[in-house]
């Protein structure tokens, strides 16, 4: 296989730095690939020192962390051995705070619950949301990079791609009865919060009825099929 290096002192390929065995990183001192920052042996760091992969921060030997020194995952704050942590040293998960050796419950539209992170319920939840709302951040490959992309991130031709930062929106996709019921469901629920924090908007599919003299809100699909089943098919 042919070695195109355009930095220096490197056996591996591709590489835009200098000292790297590995291939396609646009920094230095990397024994893993696709790195654009420093020393990393694992893969895909845009942060340094990091042996796990995949680290936007430093000195990392887990993955997915954007802070710094963790040896769990996908931690946001630094020096956790735990995951999931916006806060720092942290033995426990889910914790956005500092120095928790357990996990908290889930606060949901601004108010706390007794939903448990991990749980059954909370996975549930959160894998309808993700079906339907656009990840904040996503990896571009280069061969679906525009032009424009391409000029704006030069390092693309390196690391073959590029991390897209997208705005809070949701996919162009209708949420399914099943999935809207779920979601309504949740403790504290609020139509608002939800479109302001996902772009998922559940406000356009409901309708007001009265049910034994209260006033309530179900979806505009449940609404007719109801309609079709006790008073007609008739609009």
């Amino acid at each position: 296989m042919e070695i195109i290096n355009s930095g220096d002192y490197n056996s591996g390929n591709r590489n835009s730095g200098d000292y790297n065995s590995g291939n396609r990183n646009s920094n230095s001192y990397n024994s893993g690939s696709y790195n654009s920052g420093d020393y990393n042996s694992g893969s895909y760091n845009s942060g340094d020192y990091n042996s796990g992969s995949r680290n936007s921060g430093n000195r990392n030997s887990d993955s997915y962390n954007s802070g710094n020194r963790n040896s769990g995952s996908y931690n946001s704050g630094s020096r956790n051995s735990g995951s999931y942590n916006s806060g720092s040293y942290n033995s426990g998960d889910y914790n956005s705070g500092d120095l928790n050796t357990d996990t908290p419950t889930v606060r949901l539209f601004n108010k706390e619950t007794t939903i448990e992170f991990g749980s059954v319920r909370h996975y549930e939840y959160r894998n309808i949301l993700a079906k339907y709302s656009k990840p904040l951040c996503e990896w571009i490959s280069i061969s679906d990079m525009t032009e424009q992309e391409k000029k704006e991130n030069p390092a693309s031709e390196t690391t073959l791609g590029y991390l897209k930062v997208n705005g809070i929106c949701a996919i162009d996709e209708r949420v399914s009865l099943e999935d809207e019921a779920t979601l309504r469901a949740l403790p504290n629920f609020d139509e608002n919060i939800l479109k302001q924090c996902t772009g998922i908007d559940l406000s356009k599919k409901t309708v007001k009825i009265a049910v034994d003299g209260k006033e309530i809100q179900i979806s505009r699909e449940c609404f007719e099929q109801i309609k079709a089943q006790f008073i007609g098919n008739q609009k």
